[in-house]
């Protein structure tokens, strides 16, 4: 008798992971192209008008685009098979460059913060801002606000968190602009407080950009960690085993994130009068019935266990 072969995996599958990779990309770059632009249109309204809030906003832009760069090179890295010294694959590259990331907007928001509070002090009371400076950052926020519903769009499409992720990112860009819309709109209808609301506004953005980089930072540092996932990961994978004909219950599932990859360890229940052989062939069953409903998965090892029916 011939040792079973394991189940293939439908084509299907392979083409949902491509796909996947392929989505965030193509939202990458077309993140990148808006922030770039932004940015060069608000520092072109900085020149012209010398707001703080303008200069900051513009700055912090600049930052995503680079941090939208290595999150590019970061996922190519990410994919690459698993091998000899890496048998569980190259996907914390992703959490990795996340993580650094974070701590770099982090400290890009406590420079700004600094450089804005000390310039407080020693700005000229007398500045007044341009009538019409509050324009650059209300197209700046009009542009994101686009960009953030065309990528939740693909997100939902895709059924990608990864692309979420990036959409909420540009939402939180758009407000960013909205607070230095809002500075500037109230520094030009009071002339004489007008460098205070632009500062404040300024101050606002560094704080902003402090946020975003810590919990971005704290979001990849439970990945590098190995902290449980959402509850809904379980829920998926045990729908999936216990949709199995002959699969009783489940018992421990293990999940392990890392970046766009995962790894499964689950137990499950089946007849204690089955051969090995019919417990083996449910074991590969069950392997390709949680990545068909979840590509992301790449490793499932599967434990089975006699069933019970007063064992619970």
């Amino acid at each position: 008798m011939a040792y079973p072969e394991p189940l293939p995996l439908p084509d299907d599958f392979y083409l949902a992971r491509h796909k996947r990779s392929a989505a965030i990309v193509r939202i990458a770059t077309l993140g990148i192209v808006v922030r770039f632009l932004i940015a060069i249109f608000e520092l072109w309204g900085y020149l012209f008008s010398h707001s703080s809030a303008l200069l900051v906003d513009a700055l912090s832009t600049m930052m995503d685009v680079v941090s939208s760069l290595l999150l590019i090179v970061s996922i190519k890295l990410a994919e690459r098979p698993p091998d000899r010294e890496h048998p569980f694959g190259h996907g914390r590259y992703e959490p990795l460059v996340g993580l650094q990331l974070g701590l770099f907007i982090t400290l890009g928001g406590v420079v700004m913060f600094v450089y804005q509070f000390l310039a407080f002090w020693h700005l000229e009371k007398t500045e007044h801002l341009d009538a019409k400076v509050w324009l650059f950052p209300f197209i700046a926020c009009l542009l994101l606000e686009i960009a953030y519903y065309r990528m939740k769009r693909t997100a939902k499409q895709e059924n990608s968190p990864a692309l979420i992720s990036e959409a909420l990112h540009f939402r939180i860009d758009s407000l960013n602009s909205l607070v230095a819309l809002v500075a500037l709109i109230v520094g030009v209808l009071l002339p004489e407080w007008g460098w205070v609301c632009d500062r404040f506004g300024a101050l606002g953005i560094s704080l902003f950009m402090c946020g975003i980089g810590l919990f971005a930072s704290k979001s990849n540092l439970n990945q590098l960690l190995d902290r449980i996932p959402h509850q809904e990961y379980f829920e998926k994978v045990r729908r999936a085993a216990k949709s199995v004909e002959g699969i009783k219950d489940t018992e421990k599932i293990r999940i392990q994130l890392s970046g766009p990859t995962a790894h499964v360890e689950i137990d499950v229940e089946v007849d204690p009068e089955l051969t090995v052989e019919k417990a083996h062939s449910l074991c590969q069953k069950v392997r390709c019935e949680i990545q068909k409903v979840w590509p992301q998965v790449q490793d499932v090892i599967v434990h089975v266990e006699p069933y019970y029916e007063n064992d619970h």
